[in-house]
């Protein structure tokens, strides 16, 4: 009986041309959906995909740079123990040479000729002692002295011991530091750092230029900005300018920037370079704020 039922219904289905479009609709309306969704799912899955595979190169990227980093700090304390030997053993050696140099000054203080020769000499002895005691203070391992002070007097001092220099390059400077920014770090020590860049500056300004120092207070740091108005760096020195005894200058140890970054890291702080908009070169000397009072 159910069966005959079954078979009424079927066969008035099949003879209704509304009822068979109706189903064909549905049919139509399921298979639709089904594709919509089968749709969304391969879009989301691409965009996982996209999404794991920029995550992958990201942390791949990061993984060489720690890598690079690493053979770099390898690299660096190898070479801090040979400098250090080296630079030991040879101011051990200048110190009586300068001694005996100017011992024989008296002596030929009356020959004119030969003072001149002598003169040459020491100046290429205080060189060399000057390239040593780089040596001597890059693979220094000392802690820093951690004190609070402002920046602008430590700029001002260091300014002031180079106005000799600026004026005679015809250098003019602009310093724009507010007085109430300041650090809590080694005031020698980024003393040096400073002059260095500063230095590093006026190489870059042979023929006059603007010299401009300004900081920058950001969320837990300060950024010191040493900006020249040279020819700027090509893009090798902008790749290594940090790295030691590397050097465009004829007679640059390589040494000043590489301070400035050892300086910079036992800081807490980093030390960057890149070419300015307005034309030049700028270093960027950033230092964590550890402490809101800046002594004056």
């Amino acid at each position: 009986m159910d069966e005959t039922r079954s078979e009424r219904q079927t066969t008035g289905t099949e003879n209704d041309p509304m009822a068979t479009d109706a189903l064909k609709l549905d049919a139509t309306a399921d298979l639709q959906t089904v594709l919509a969704a089968w749709h969304g799912a391969t879009l989301r899955l691409e965009r996982t995909h996209e999404a794991l595979r920029a995550e992958v190169r990201r942390l791949t990227d990061e993984l060489q740079q720690k890598n690079r980093e690493l053979a770099r700090k390898n690299r660096l304390a190898d070479l801090g123990q040979m400098a250090a030997h080296v630079a030991h053993e040879v101011r051990n050696t200048l110190v009586p040479v300068m001694l005996y140099l100017g011992l024989l000054r008296r002596r030929i203080a009356d020959d004119a000729g030969s003072l001149e020769m002598l003169d040459k000499i020491t100046a290429g002895m205080t060189a060399l002692d000057a390239t040593v005691h780089d040596l001597l203070h890059f693979t220094s391992d000392r802690d820093p002295q951690r004190r609070p002070f402002a920046l602008r007097p430590l700029i001002d001092d260091i300014l002031g011991s180079l106005a000799p220099q600026l004026s005679a390059q015809t250098i003019a400077v602009s310093v724009e530091i507010p007085p109430d920014h300041g650090v809590v770090a080694d005031r020698e020590m980024i003393r040096r750092a400073v002059l260095n860049l500063v230095l590093n500056a006026l190489d870059a300004m042979p023929k006059g230029g603007t010299l401009t120092v300004r900081s920058l207070r950001q969320a837990g740091s300060v950024e010191l900005e040493i900006v020249d108005t040279g020819p700027g760096l090509s893009a090798d020195a902008l790749g290594r300018a940090f790295e030691p005894f590397y050097t465009t200058k004829p007679a640059g140890t390589g040494l000043g920037l590489a301070i400035v970054y050892r300086i910079a890291e036992v800081h807490g702080g980093r030390v960057a370079a890149d070419n300015h908009a307005g034309g030049g070169a700028r270093f960027t000397l950033s230092l964590p704020v550890l402490s809101q009072e800046v002594a004056a």
